[in-house]
């Protein structure tokens, strides 16, 4: 390492003595943080010869090296007086002084006066204490250079700097952000930070605002707890200043041009925020607190403290959209949905920067630091597919989980924002007590997030003067914290006297500030000055409301057209040298656009993508394969193997073609699901996929099926036509690598909520992709996707069923058969069809019919009983099923078999039994299984 390098030097060079150990202190602060060293001396010590060790693999440079290098330079020094390595300003404590600087940037925070309520108990940190550092009494006036710390000149005398650094880093803001790793990050935080201590100068205007943020915030609570006390509405009392946070934000937003911010945030102080900073009517959330409901809400409804909203903000440098997003009670799972909507706002816009469409995220400090899903959000932050310019992501801090303790119970670090380190995000916690450090705080993350387009976390350190709602005892359980809560001014009292007492404000505007607040409530109007109605929104759903699953729409597609994209999607520059796999793959695509041979899965499923393209709608493909897909099907991104270049066929189908992404996800269900889902919410006009790799790993993800997918058109009236692809068929992989859970989606539908399809032709998958583009119903579609199809020699199509054929519902038996023979009707879905084709033709039954459902719901009555019309002699039907009795479509969809079947006739079941477990792991009991059901189904005795 370099220090014994410097050692040998210093031994032979004028700067001996005492002067080496201030030299290699100075390097040792040097290696520490760069930043804490003046200029002249980062210069010296950038200039180093290079050593092993480093980030770069280089050799070890000799000792002789340096040494010459420092002569040179010390000599240099004395030749030209240089006033920065001479002996008699060489001074060890100098270092000191240094390290001081640095450990308040790095530890300030510590102690940092954090806590509105003044019960945490925190350890002293020893490093920001002067004589730790070996600095006294007598050095208090003396003038010691300052390094880089960017407040006071080159020299300070050490008591000013002191004080200094304790305004800048121990105050009312604890600054983290020595974590990260880039120097410039660090540098623009001091630059921001230092020359103002921590703080900033705000007009009688400014004040003014801040104050009527507080005012709102406490008024709202206030009314709402009079008017309907003991109901549950998650107050915002003690974390107030999240009001007027928000409200600078959004003015600060303004300014640099942003066009919509998006907010995420789950119940607490969610009613103040849609009535304080949307702008929505306080008469309409007291008809909700009263149990009332417009005539226009046609679903389910949800609870008040779940509801989103809309509107655009008036700010100086522009109006704002600004939308809330609908939350559930799994309280951070909302966050992924808010990034994928401004992930759709920005590609919308051709925005790659994320300055037009700021996402803000408004977390719990027991729930960012609980659920995982928080962790997966950061990991994505700067992902290729989902990354949007960083994220805003604010933290009511009550210091309490529920009844939970939050430090012994609720977590195993010193902050509930540690999780933010992972992607080095800079921290600034803030007292809530003091709105002035508040609004500071707020201005810098808009400028920090736009400059670095990273996330930026906001750490609101508050509590919470009720209970976790309004019913609850908090004394119960935290008996301390609630004695002084109970003592505590609120704050907008503090601040309101504050400005009282510095004749900001004389104490009759502040009395008549908060009257006018609770007239304005009692009118029933909005009362947040900057709304304005909307006409900001870049999400247009009209041509999509009102439609349903089986409207009618054009399904074909020209001949011409046809022929035109599969030579497209066949061709591959010469210069694109394929993996020989991949090869053989597009090699048979020019066959299959030739006509020489039948379309297999992979290449109808590509040219559905791309006519909706030329069509020029956007598709987005995510999943954690999806390039290439799984099972190597799909080879849509095509690698060239001598460079690693990637060539998209899809991305070449037109000069004035739709966007297409196809993203290998990180490795997440629940967050990448929630995100597409947030994406197709904000783009119903294209197609949004997500693909699991396994359909059995959208377990993972059931959060987002349960709560939003399947339920939020219902709650909500929100619609989406997120398509999910989900593996799904028996092969004797084992009960992991087997079923998508079919019956989990047939269980949730209701109210035709989404689409449940099983295709088993190419033809079908090509059909059923492009309806979910062409007619505007706009819901979610779910496909048991296949496996072994994907090369099954009688899963294909031809070119003809793509151009002329329609999505089939059902599709009835396909080879000639006498139907006044028949005394079987088997139904089935999916890949079992063909293993009960094949069977039956080898064994030359001629009087068993196969009927494949090919969209289980909504379940197609009407086709089901044209088809059925030729069997109504028949008496003996039967469902025929890979998957155990408890599970797939038996349960959830016989009621449909029964009403289509003939009067008096039996409805029977074949299939493997019963299971806990979706499927068998020994792949000769799976053999032995299929093999019974097969024989079931079809009446053999074998």
């Amino acid at each position: 390492m370099h220090q014994g390098i410097m050692k040998a030097w210093i031994e032979s060079s004028h700067l001996n003595g005492a002067n080496s150990t201030y030299v290699e202190q100075m390097y040792e602060a040097y290696q520490e943080d760069p930043q804490s060293v003046t200029e002249d001396w980062r210069v010296v010590f950038d200039n180093l010869p290079p050593a092993s060790g480093t980030t770069v693999d280089v050799p070890e440079a000799s000792h002789s090296k340096v040494r010459d290098y420092f002569r040179s330079l010390a000599l240099d020094g004395r030749q030209k007086g240089s006033p920065k390595v001479t002996d008699h300003e060489v001074d060890a404590k100098q270092v000191k002084v240094l390290q001081l600087i640095n450990a308040h940037r790095f530890r300030g925070h510590q102690n940092a006066d954090l806590d509105p309520l003044n019960i945490w108990k925190r350890d002293t940190v020893s490093e920001l204490d002067p004589a730790f550092h070996g600095l006294d009494g007598d050095d208090m006036e003396r003038e010691f250079n300052t390094g880089s710390f960017a407040h006071g000149g080159e020299t300070m005398k050490l008591a000013d700097l002191v004080k200094a650094l304790k305004a800048t880093y121990c105050g009312s803001i604890g600054a983290e952000y020595m974590h990260i790793t880039d120097t410039d990050e660090k540098r623009w935080i001091q630059q921001r930070f230092e020359p103002s201590l921590g703080a900033a100068s705000y007009s009688k205007t400014d004040k003014t605002r801040i104050l009527e943020g507080l005012n709102a915030a406490e008024g709202m609570e206030k009314y709402l707890g009079a008017k309907f006390p003991g109901a549950k509405r998650f107050s915002l009392e003690g974390g107030d200043a999240l009001v007027p946070m928000m409200r600078e934000i959004i003015y600060r937003a303004g300014d640099a041009g942003t066009k919509e911010v998006i907010i995420g945030m789950a119940h607490r102080g969610r009613l103040n925020v849609l009535v304080n900073i949307l702008g929505k009517k306080p008469s309409e959330l007291f008809d909700e607190f009263a149990g009332k409901h417009g005539d226009e809400l046609n679903g389910s409804g949800d609870v008040k403290y779940h509801q989103g909203f809309s509107s655009d903000f008036e700010t100086p440098g522009g109006n704002i959209h600004l939308a809330l997003a609908f939350n559930p009670s799994h309280l951070e799972i909302v966050n992924p949905v808010v990034i994928g909507s401004v992930r759709a706002r920005l590609d919308r816009r051709g925005c790659d920067t994320g300055l037009q469409v700021m996402p803000i995220t408004i977390h719990g400090d027991s729930a960012i630091t609980g659920q995982g899903i928080v962790q997966e959000t950061f990991n994505m932050s700067q992902t290729r597919g989902f990354k949007v310019g960083g994220s805003i992501r604010i933290v009511v801090n009550n210091q309490v989980g529920f009844t939970t303790n939050m430090t012994e119970d609720v977590r195993s670090t010193e902050y509930c924002t540690d999780i933010a380190k992972m992607v080095q995000a800079p921290i600034f916690h803030v007292n809530a007590d003091d709105p002035e450090a508040v609004a500071f705080v707020s201005q810098l993350a808009v400028d920090y997030r736009n400059e670095f387009k990273r996330d930026v976390v906001i750490d609101l350190v508050c509590y919470r003067r009720h209970g976790h709602n309004e019913a609850d005892e908090p004394s119960a359980t935290q008996p301390i914290m609630y004695a002084k809560i109970k003592k505590h001014p609120t704050p907008r009292k503090i601040y309101a006297d504050r400005l009282i007492a510095e004749k900001t404000m004389g104490s009759d505007d502040v009395t008549s500030m908060v009257n006018d607040y609770r007239d304005a409530l009692d009118h029933g109007d909005c009362v947040v000055k900057e709304w304005r109605p909307m006409t900001l929104n870049s999400v247009d759903w009209t041509p999509y409301i009102g439609s349903e699953w089986n409207d009618p729409y054009d399904a074909k597609t020209p001949m011409a057209k046809i022929k035109n994209l599969v030579g497209k999607i066949s061709y591959v520059p010469d210069s694109h040298k394929l993996h020989s796999r991949v090869a053989k793959i597009y090699k048979d695509r020019l066959a299959m656009a030739a006509g020489e041979k039948l379309l297999d899965w992979g290449f109808a499923e590509t040219l559905a993508y791309a006519s909706i393209l030329e069509d020029k709608k956007r598709i987005r493909i995510t999943g954690q394969d999806s390039g290439r897909g799984t099972f190597f099907h799909r080879h849509a991104v095509l690698h060239n193997q001598n460079d690693a270049t990637a060539y998209m066929p899809l991305r070449n189908i037109a000069d004035d073609q739709g966007p297409i992404d196809i993203t290998d996800s990180v490795l997440s269900e629940a967050s990448v699901l929630a995100f597409e889902y947030g994406y197709a919410t904000a783009e119903p006009s294209g197609l949004t996929l997500w693909e699991a790799q396994f359909g059995d790993f959208a377990n993972c993800a059931q959060v987002v099926i349960d709560q939003f997918l399947s339920s939020g058109e219902q709650k909500w009236g929100r619609l989406c036509g997120l398509t999910m692809l989900l593996p799904h068929g028996y092969e004797g992989q084992g009960p992991e690598h087997s079923s998508a859970r079919l019956e989990r989606f047939l269980q949730l539908c209701a109210n035709h909520n989404m689409q449940v399809c099983v295709p088993s032709t190419p033809a079908q998958v090509y059909h059923m992709l492009r309806r979910q583009v062409v007619r505007p119903m706009r819901r979610p579609l779910v496909v048991m996707s296949p496996k072994s199809l994907l090369r099954h020699p009688l899963a294909v199509s031809s070119l003809e069923e793509i151009a002329e054929g329609t999505f089939q519902n059902l599709i009835g038996e396909i080879d000639e058969q006498d139907a006044s023979k028949v005394d079987r009707v088997v139904f089935c879905s999916g890949k079992v069809y063909f293993e009960l084709l094949e069977r039956r033709r080898k064994e030359g039954l001629d009087n068993v019919a196969l009927i494949r459902v090919e969209q289980l719901y909504p379940f197609p009555l009407d086709e089901a009983a044209n088809i059925l019309a030729q069997y109504a002699h028949v008496k003996d039907y039967v469902w025929c099923q890979e998957e155990p009795q408890n599970q797939g479509a038996w349960y959830c969809s016989q009621h449909h078999f029964w009403s289509v079947i003939p009067a008096g006739a039996q409805l029977s079941y074949a299939g493997r039994e019963a299971s806990a477990a979706p499927a068998c792991g020994y792949p000769a009991l799976h053999a032995q299984q299929q093999e019974s059901l097969i024989n079931s189904a079809l009446k053999l005795s074998k």
